[in-house]
């Protein structure tokens, strides 16, 4: 049985995903910033405007425990949170000037440890396991299991 989890591919996904989140995690915390707050940042900077809501789901958080979180960054100065105009209930997400070397950190923090880990692959191997890393998050996507990041912003 044991055998079975070393091939699975679903394991290692899931697996890998969880070491390089650590790693990540490890040299973020290193320039201040945590994880939940990271995840923030990112996902504010993907896709600008985005309100509390829909990052939740997004996020996979509750709405309060975001709400929380926003209300520390905010304080902190690295978001800032702006009057939805097409529904005043809600509130759009951005990243503030004082926030974006923040990101630039963690952006470079990304990019070296992605050049650690990949660093050994040839440009064949990253695009094969590029091209069927999409595959597989097309293929879960259209079966319902991610929002559909097209209604993110609209």
């Amino acid at each position: 049985m044991a055998e079975d989890f070393a091939t699975n591919v679903g394991f290692l996904l899931t697996d890998s995903a969880r070491l390089l989140r650590k790693r990540f995690d490890q040299r973020a915390r290193g320039i201040g910033v945590t994880r939940p707050q990271w995840r923030v940042l990112f996902s504010v900077a993907r896709f600008p405007g985005i309100n509390q809501a829909r990052l939740a789901e997004m996020l996979e958080v509750e709405p309060i425990t975001l709400c929380r979180l926003i209300d520390r960054m905010e304080q902190a100065g690295m978001v800032r949170r702006d009057a939805d105009p097409a529904d005043r209930r809600a509130r759009q997400l951005f990243i503030t000037e004082a926030g974006k070397p923040l990101l630039d950190k963690l952006k470079n923090t990304a990019c070296n440890l992605h050049t650690e880990i990949m660093g050994d692959f040839s440009r064949e191997e990253l695009q094969s396991l590029t091209g069927m890393l999409t595959r597989i998050r097309d293929k879960l996507s259209e079966q319902g299991g991610d929002i559909d990041e097209r209604r993110v912003n609209g």
